[in-house]
């Protein structure tokens, strides 16, 4: 038999692992560079997408810093010294370098380099692998982008401040420039025009954002104008697609629109992507992205990304137009049911003031009441919106309503609760799918009584609202008026009214925030430091009042009032004691008769004022209580008060015709614009109040 030779089996290892160095070396799309200590290339794997068309003798030899044209951000010469030095490998890291093309493209590179030793551990160089990695990484950012618009645009109802959300998540991880134009309707409010918009539709740049430190820009933020026609960005409108451009100097379209196309031509841009922000076949703007310098063009890819960021800001740029449209017709109903102006008091001066103008819900409100006294009110309605507004209103008619009956403050505010309760009740009965029955209804609101002839003030409050009184020595003090139920609650303790002295000169402010009244109080200096205090005007005080108030201060919306006191003129104001006894008619005539003719009052008034004189002296000295006292005031109306310690209130009736008596209050009744009871711990007041004529009242004669 011929023996069979064997094969030396070291030998044919050699010769697989040099074949596979060899088509690793020339086959494999992953990179393979040898590299000597000095960082030279010694082999270099030309097969990779990097390295195709370049001959590998043009290379041989070559630092490494001159074979890779690397972007500024990793210095791989140290770091590749480094695993010559220390030997501990680098695994996966990515760094970005430009390939060859013109314009070179930028490229991404996951590296893995390693120290090569011989069996002695001398070391030889390093071993570096890299792969492209590049539409991985372009995925990633992408993925990182939609992530960021999602997290940070949308988060105001300002249509005008998404748009500044956007552009920061976009460049530069997306963009080198991005432009946010809105539709100016939009801006307001309105509904979006639908696709394709009028050639007049002007729009608003909401946002402009570069990477450069001074970038040109054809407009700036806040210009307001109509698209050139015909643009990308117009026919992006028109069929609300998107569109990627390539900026060529001599492009058609520039030269409809100079300032765009020389601040294009500034900024270096050679790619733009355009994208419509578009809700249900409307326009609502358009966003503009561009790309500078040696930036890659945009792709296809980048051009469904701007898709997706263009629906997320269209959708938040339509909520906040939505909640801006509620808003203005809110407050446009809050402005009809509101006073447009303070009622003139002749003892009080007042002003209103809005902190912020943006709560529906809340009202402020003076009344004039009898006897020269005036009501102030402030509230503040839970919820927002129209049913705000709406609610609002009604409890502020109501509180109109109830002071027509001279009520005490507590009271007042009892019988508002019963209200709110009502108009709960109402709500809860709703249908199921209605989103206002989970609402609940409730609000605060405090109700006080200046009574400029005693020099008192009597308050009450439903919920945490509490005033200010500043007295004319600057001490600001918070009354104690104990915290009543807020109006609409099921619970809660009786209201309580308390008196408060406040001297000619005080200034009262009423606040719907209590957070607001406690920065007021803690913090005196713009109530009680301002100078000429006395007569500085209320308006100017309202606005020391809103430069004081600190950023940080977290109270929302509020309504103000403010109001000095004034003595109320001692000539426009007589009270005599009466006896017990029917003369006093004839003497209660004589003495009013005497006043009215002080006070230059016309004759037919002063004959009607007589006789109402007549019969309320009559019916108190007939069925009331001692003490009896009159009193005349001569303020916007002529007031005439008859006083008596009695608790029984006379009412209205129509006398029979055989009747030789009961005719006399309904005589009042026709002679008085005004007539009520008003009752008091010692007993009970009967007024009148009668019309005067032009030229008799007491702003003529202060």
């Amino acid at each position: 038999m011929v023996p069979v030779p064997h094969s030396d089996p070291g030998r044919r290892v050699d010769e697989t692992t040099a074949s596979m160095l060899e088509a690793l070396f020339t086959q494999s799309p992953i990179g393979l560079h040898l590299l000597d200590t000095d960082l030279r290339v010694v082999r270099i794997n030309t097969a990779t997408p990097g390295m195709r068309g370049v001959p590998l003798d043009d290379l041989k030899g070559r630092p490494v810093r001159d074979v890779y044209n690397l972007v500024q951000g990793v210095d791989l010469e140290a770091l590749l010294r480094e695993v010559l030095d220390t030997g501990v490998p680098v695994v996966q890291r990515i760094v970005r370098a430009r390939s060859n093309g013109d314009p070179p493209p930028e490229r991404h590179f996951e590296i893995t380099a390693l120290r090569l030793e011989n069996p002695r551990r001398s070391v030889l160089g390093v071993a570096v692998t890299a792969i492209d990695v590049t539409e991985r990484e372009r995925a990633r950012t992408r993925t990182e982008v939609l992530d960021a618009v999602r997290r940070h645009v949308g988060r105001t109802l300002d249509p005008v401040v998404t748009g500044a959300e956007l552009v920061p998540t976009v460049v530069p991880a997306f963009a080198d420039i991005a432009i946010v134009e809105v539709v100016e309707a939009v801006i307001r409010g309105d509904d979006p025009p639908q696709a394709p918009p009028p050639a007049s539709t002007p729009l608003m740049r909401t946002a402009f954002r570069s990477t450069r430190t001074r970038p040109p820009q054809a407009h700036p933020v806040g210009d307001v104008r109509r698209l050139p026609a015909p643009t990308p960005f117009t026919q992006a409108l028109a069929d609300l697609s998107p569109r990627v451009v390539a900026l060529h100097p001599t492009a058609p379209w520039l030269s409809v629109d100079p300032p765009r196309a020389e601040a294009i031509h500034s900024s270096g841009a050679h790619s733009l992507l355009v994208v419509p922000l578009a809700l249900r076949d409307a326009a609502l703007g358009v966003v503009s992205l561009y790309r500078t310098g040696q930036s890659p063009p945009f792709d296809e890819g980048d051009r469904d990304l701007a898709v997706e960021l263009a629906t997320h800001t269209a959708l938040c740029i339509d909520n906040a137009r939505r909640y801006t449209r509620e808003h203005t017709v809110a407050a446009t109903v809050q402005r009809q049911l509101l006073p447009r102006s303070p009622e003139t008091h002749a003892s009080l001066d007042t002003a209103y003031l809005s902190v912020t103008g943006a709560d529906p819900g809340v009202w402020y409100d003076t009344i004039a009441l009898s006897s020269a006294r005036t009501a102030l009110v402030v509230g503040k309605v839970s919820g927002h919106g129209l049913n705000a507004a709406a609610t609002m209103g009604q409890l502020r008619t109501a509180v109109r309503s109830l002071s027509a009956f001279d009520l005490s403050p507590d009271e007042l505010l009892a019988r508002l609760h019963y209200t709110a309760g009502q108009l709960a009740a109402e709500r809860a009965r709703l249908p199921l799918g209605d989103p206002l029955r989970r609402e609940s209804l409730t609000a605060d609101c405090v109700y006080a009584v200046h009574d400029p002839l005693t020099g008192t003030c009597a308050m009450a409050a439903a919920g945490p609202l509490v005033p200010l009184v500043v007295c004319p020595d600057r001490t600001v003090t918070v009354p104690g008026i104990p915290a009543g139920p807020r109006l609409g609650a099921t619970e809660g303790a009786p209201f309580a009214t308390v008196g408060v002295e406040v001297p000619h000169g005080s200034v009262l402010v009423f606040a719907s925030d209590p957070l607001l009244t406690s920065y007021l109080a803690e913090s005196s200096e713009p109530l009680s430091t301002a100078p000429d205090y006395h007569d500085r005007p209320l308006q100017d005080l309202c606005d020391a009042l809103v430069y004081a108030r600190p950023a940080g201060l977290g109270a929302g919306d509020a309504a103000v009032i403010v109001a000095r006191t004034r003595a109320f003129p001692p000539d426009r104001f007589a009270a005599w004691p009466l006896d017990a006894d029917p003369a006093s008619v004839a003497v209660a005539r004589r003495r009013t008769r005497g006043q009215l003719a002080a006070w230059d009052v016309d004759d037919e008034t002063a004959f009607n004022t007589q006789l109402i004189v007549s019969e309320l002296v009559t019916n108190a000295v007939r069925y009331g209580s001692a003490p009896f006292e009159l009193r005349l005031i001569h303020d916007r109306t002529l007031t005439c008060e008859v006083r008596d310690a009695g608790s029984a209130a006379p009412h209205l009736r129509h006398a029979g015709t055989a009747d030789e008596g009961g005719r006399g209050l309904f005589i009042t009744a026709q002679l008085a614009q005004a007539w009520g009871t008003r009752y008091t711990p010692p007993g009970k007041t009967i007024w009148t109040e009668q019309a005067l004529s032009p030229g008799t009242g007491p702003a003529e004669s202060l």
